[in-house]
């Protein structure tokens, strides 16, 4: 393979004849079907300046266009040093490690999945925490990219399949905490309100739209900021996207720092004096163990939230109380 132009390799004579996916699995293992997929259908990668698909058999001396995202690994040295890092980065996000699952505490502003743009992700870099002769671990269930907190890890894919049964079939509580602009009223409640995607984002559908769906959040205050900003906790029946920030912004108390759905009301109070970013934290998580018992896992609060929290006196050590919620 000529590194002359990194993205415009030439395919050599051993290569003659092989698919363009397995080509581009040979040299590029980190990229994955989908990502090479969508760099196809978008013209992005071309084979001698014409578009083409991931069965095209290559020829010698074809010249294959590599768009600028896609990066050569790098040598075997400085790969290895790498994955060190990034496992010694993970291993400081461990709540919780057995031979079926792995808890992490997940912080804000990583990408639980790859996608355009993005240097980094926590999915491609579950690999550094296989163990001898298992797979890499597998993600059962996501968080937005800046939320924090909990997030649940599979080692096996017989614990995958329990896991994200429970999930599935609802036999799992995920409590969340949040720093709201104003005070929901009443203080306690419950939000039915029905989510439909509306271009990028999530809506309340308000037409009674079939290919609307069900979204329920319970919510509780467990601390008031004068009729500032409120601590909530919230406890979501479904888990829609974007659920808990549009149900809050829905009844006029957005989550501090949530631009998209709260608008400039999101960043209405003093930023420079408490911490940044989204204001929302999957602070617990109680789902039965794949084997025996529940995992009942807790996510201390990250550096802008503890910051936070700090500035307007909220207890950290609070407990929210949903026994009545159903």
């Amino acid at each position: 393979m000529n590194l002359s132009r990194p993205e415009n390799p030439v395919v050599t004579d051993d290569e003659s004849g092989i698919r363009l996916d397995r080509w581009f699995k040979r040299h590029f293992a980190d990229l994955t079907h989908g990502q090479l997929q969508k760099l196809l259908r978008t013209g992005q990668v071309r084979v001698d300046g014409k578009r083409a698909e991931a069965s095209t058999r290559l020829e010698s001396g074809q010249t294959i266009r590599i768009p600028p995202q896609v990066t050569l690994p790098p040598p075997k040295g400085q790969q290895q040093k790498q994955e060190s890092r990034i496992s010694a980065q993970l291993k400081k996000l461990i709540l919780h490690d057995d031979k079926d699952v792995i808890v992490l505490n997940k912080p804000a502003g990583l990408a639980v999945q790859g996608g355009t743009g993005l240097k980094e992700n926590l999915d491609d870099m579950l690999a550094s925490l296989s163990e001898k002769g298992q797979g890499k671990p597998k993600l059962v269930h996501r968080l937005d990219r800046d939320t924090s907190g909990v997030l649940l890890v599979a080692r096996s894919a017989y614990a995958a399949t329990k896991l994200t049964a429970a999930f599935r079939h609802r036999d799992t509580q995920k409590i969340y905490w949040a720093v709201t602009l104003g005070v929901p009223k009443p203080e306690r409640g419950r939000i039915d309100a029905p989510l439909i995607k509306r271009g990028e984002l999530m809506a309340i559908d308000e037409k009674d739209r079939e290919d609307a769906k069900s979204a329920v959040t319970f919510y509780q205050v467990m601390a008031k900021a004068g009729k500032q900003a409120a601590f909530v906790a919230l406890l979501p029946v479904t888990g829609r996207t974007h659920q808990l920030r549009v149900h809050m912004a829905h009844i006029g108390t957005p989550i501090l720092g949530d631009r998209m759905y709260g608008g400039d009301k999101a960043s209405a109070l003093p930023v420079d004096e408490f911490g940044k970013g989204l204001h929302l934290h999957a602070r617990q998580l109680i789902i039965p163990h794949p084997r025996h018992g529940l995992i009942d896992a807790a996510a201390p609060l990250g550096p802008d939230m503890k910051k936070t929290w700090s500035w307007f006196g909220f207890d950290e050590d609070a407990e929210a109380d949903f026994t009545d919620a159903f």
